[in-house]
């Protein structure tokens, strides 16, 4: 299974009458997206499944894919490690997944994952790894022997879209 990690592109400052949530993209953020999206674009399959935060800085990251995205709750900014791994139904899902949502969880995503830790026994010690926004960290899931393996397929950062 692949599972493709995009962390929303920037989005305006927190300003006063503005709730978290209601953030849109800037300019940049906008090109950033669309940049984005064009290599994503080149390289997922037709059947990729997209889930979005339901922030409207990670819908408008997802729309310039221009995909059918579904909006997840556990994606959310308060999102946790558990609930995105369980709307993305690693490792067990048969398309690839493509998830935009935030950091920290999204660097914790990418922290469990390539590590192995245990989040019942090291979540306490488990730190979110750095997703720059606008970022992609593309990872797969291999079966090997009893538990599987987890390797690094891409890393592209804005800059280098």
């Amino acid at each position: 299974m692949d599972l493709i990690l995009w962390r929303h592109a920037e989005a305006e400052e927190l300003a006063p009458g503005i709730d978290d949530p209601h953030r849109g993209l800037t300019p940049r953020g906008l090109k950033q997206a669309r940049r984005a999206a064009e290599w994503l674009n080149r390289f997922l399959p037709a059947g990729t499944r997209v889930l979005s935060s339901p922030a409207l800085r990670c819908q408008q990251t997802a729309a310039a894919l221009e995909r059918r995205v579904k909006l997840v709750e556990a994606l959310s900014p308060e999102g946790s490690v558990e609930g995105l791994l369980a709307a993305a139904r690693w490792p067990e899902a048969r398309e690839p997944v493509l998830v935009v949502g935030h950091q920290p969880t999204l660097g914790l995503v990418a922290a469990y994952l390539m590590t192995g830790a245990r989040l019942g026994a090291d979540a306490g010690t488990l730190r979110p790894w750095a997703v720059k926004k606008g970022s992609v960290w593309w990872l797969r899931h291999r079966p090997r022997e009893e538990r599987g393996e987890v390797v690094l397929v891409a890393v592209r950062t804005a800059e280098m879209m």
